[in-house]
């Protein structure tokens, strides 16, 4: 699907307007250029509080392997 939308300024910024059909999520978008063409995606605006309560609990038999030692070369930041 495509459309034809306008493009104006908004201040010292250009805008788009984006029609209802297309829509997108939440509140912040994504802006990358690829060449001479623009995409917009949707930022997924999950807090840390809303993904740590969607996971299962532990239960008393789970248990979480601790590596003490781990090599340097091993250790992503």
């Amino acid at each position: 699907m495509e459309r034809i939308v306008s493009i104006f300024r908004n201040g010292r910024s250009q805008a788009v307007r984006i029609p209802r059909e297309f829509e997108l999520p939440g509140k912040r978008a994504i802006l990358r250029r690829e060449g001479g063409r623009l995409f917009i995606e949707p930022v997924d605006d999950a807090s840390l509080a809303s993904v740590l309560s969607g996971l299962e609990p532990l239960g008393p038999g789970d248990r979480l392997d601790v590596v003490e030692d781990l090599p340097a070369d091993r250790i992503d930041l």
